[in-house]
C-alpha cells in the first residue's frame, strides 16, 4: 500500500456504542423543509454546471455554489383557500466561471432551469417562477483558486482547508428517523394522503427503548374543508404511522405539529397552500440541514462544512463528507463484527485532493482485538482511496447523496 497505507491512522475506541447508550437524539429535515430545499437546490445548481461545463468546455471548471439562502414569502390562508401574496425566493451568491477562450457560458441560464426542473419535480404545489423565485449574485472566482483548475495534466489539489467524518453503521434510532421521512414523502403515502405537504421533519428522543417520536408535517389548506377535518386527518396520519412502523424495537409515543390547538380555527393548526413552511413562516439557509448521510445525529462527530452546491472537482468539504460515510460503511460491511466505524478525512489548501489525511476509529466487540482486523480496514481504505478520480466524478454526476 506503500505511503498511503502509512497515512493510515487506526485506532481503537473504548466507548459505548451509540446504540447502546440510554439517550440518543436524531433529527432529519425532509425533502420540503426549507433547510433541505435550499441544499437541494444548490446541489441541483451543482450538477447542472458539471454537465454544461463538460458540454461546453470538456472540463468541469472553477465554481462553488454553496451560498445561498431560501427567503420565506408571505401567504393568506384559511379553510379551504390560500393565496400567495408575495413569492418565496432563492438568493445565490457565489463563484462560478462565465467564459473560457473567450466564449461566453450559459452559467445563469443553467441555474435557473436546474432550480425549476427540481421545483416541478419535488414541490408539486410550489409554481416555479410564480411561487419561488431566483436571484442570482454570481461572479468570477478569485485567479488563485481559478488556477486549480487550469492544470489539468497535473494532481488536481484542494481549494480549501477542511476535514469531514463519517460513521456506519446507522443506530436503529436513526434508521428510523429515516424510515419516517421517506415514508411520510413516499408515494404510497402521498397517494394516500394528497392533503399533506412535503415539509416533514422529524425528530426522535430515545431514552432506553422508548422514543419520543415528534413529526412536524403541514396539512394543504385547500382541501382541507374545516378544523374538525384538520383534527381527523390528523388522527388518520398518526394511526397510519402506528401501523407503519409496529414491529420497531421500540416503544414509540407519537407526537404530530405539537403547536395546535384545538379552538382556535386556522390559526390553530398547521396549514399551508405550497407544502412548505417557507411560503411565510420559516425561512432556510444552505448548511443547516441533514448531513450528508441524510441525518442530524447528536451523538455522532461531525464536520463543519456543507456538502450541496460544491465543486466536486476540488473541494474537499464535499468530496470527503460523502466519501467518509461511504469508507465507514464499504469497512463495516468487510468486518461486519466491528460494531462502530468512525472515518475522519482532512487536507490542507492546495494539498492533492485523492491524498487525504485518513484516521479511523472503530468499536471493538468482546474478544476481538485491533489486530484482527487491521489489514482489512487499510486494504478497503486504499482501495477506495486509489478510485477517489471515479468516485468524484460519481458525485460530478449527482451518483451519491449529499443531504
Amino acid at each position: 500500500m506503500g505511503d498511503r497505507r502509512t497515512s493510515l491512522v487506526l485506532e481503537a475506541l473504548r466507548e459505548t456504542p451509540v446504540a447502546r447508550r440510554r439517550i440518543e437524539l436524531v433529527e432529519r429535515k425532509g425533502l420540503g423543509h426549507p433547510d433541505t430545499i435550499c441544499d437541494a437546490l444548490v446541489e441541483a445548481i451543482s450538477l447542472a454546471l458539471n454537465r454544461m461545463y463538460l458540454a461546453e468546455a470538456g472540463a468541469i471548471l472553477h465554481y462553488n455554489i454553496d451560498k445561498a439562502l431560501l427567503a420565506a414569502g408571505q401567504c393568506r390562508k384559511g379553510f379551504g383557500w390560500g393565496e400567495l401574496t408575495q413569492p418565496m425566493e432563492l438568493v445565490v451568491g457565489d463563484r462560478a466561471t462565465f467564459e473560457v477562450d473567450g466564449t461566453r457560458l450559459p452559467v445563469e441560464q443553467t441555474a435557473r432551469a436546474a432550480v425549476e426542473a427540481w421545483v416541478a419535480a419535488r414541490l408539486p404545489h410550489v409554481r416555479p417562477g410564480k411561487d419561488l423565485c431566483v436571484r442570482l449574485v454570481l461572479a468570477p472566482g478569485s485567479a488563485e483558486l481559478r488556477r486549480i483548475f487550469e492544470a489539468r495534466a497535473s494532481e488536481i489539489l484542494s481549494n480549501d482547508t477542511c476535514g469531514a467524518s463519517g460513521y456506519a453503521p446507522l443506530s436503529p434510532t436513526e434508521q428510523l428517523v429515516l424510515a419516517v421521512e421517506r415514508f411520510l414523502n413516499g408515494p404510497e403515502f402521498k397517494a394516500a394522503f394528497p392533503d399533506t405537504g412535503e415539509d416533514v421533519k422529524v425528530f426522535a428522543a430515545r431514552q432506553d427503548a422508548r422514543v419520543a417520536l415528534t413529526v412536524a408535517m403541514p396539512m394543504l389548506c385547500v382541501p382541507t374543508p374545516s378544523e374538525r377535518a384538520y383534527f381527523q386527518r390528523k388522527d388518520e396520519v398518526l394511526a397510519a404511522l402506528a401501523r407503519r412502523f409496529a414491529s420497531v424495537p421500540f416503544e414509540i409515543a407519537w407526537r404530530l405539529n405539537t403547536l395546535d390547538r384545538p379552538g382556535r380555527g386556522a390559526e390553530g393548526v398547521y396549514l399551508v397552500l405550497t407544502g412548505t413552511s417557507a411560503e411565510d413562516a420559516d425561512s432556510g439557509q444552505v448548511g443547516r440541514g441533514n448531513r450528508a448521510n441524510g441525518l442530524i445525529a447528536f451523538s455522532r462527530p461531525t464536520g463543519g462544512e456543507a456538502a450541496p452546491g460544491k465543486n466536486p472537482v476540488a473541494h474537499v468539504g464535499k468530496v470527503y463528507s460523502v466519501l467518509s460515510h461511504r469508507l465507514a460503511q464499504l469497512i463495516h460491511a468487510r468486518c461486519p463484527a466491528l460494531e462502530e466505524v468512525y472515518v475522519h478525512l482532512a487536507a490542507r489548501i492546495g494539498e492533492p485532493v485523492d491524498r487525504p489525511w485518513t484516521g479511523v476509529q472503530v468499536v471493538l466487540p468482546e474478544g476481538l482485538a485491533l489486530s484482527d482486523v487491521e489489514a482489512v480496514v487499510a486494504d478497503v481504505a486504499e482501495a477506495e482511496i486509489a478510485r477517489l478520480p471515479a468516485f468524484r466524478a460519481e458525485l460530478a454526476r449527482g451518483e451519491h447523496p449529499v443531504c
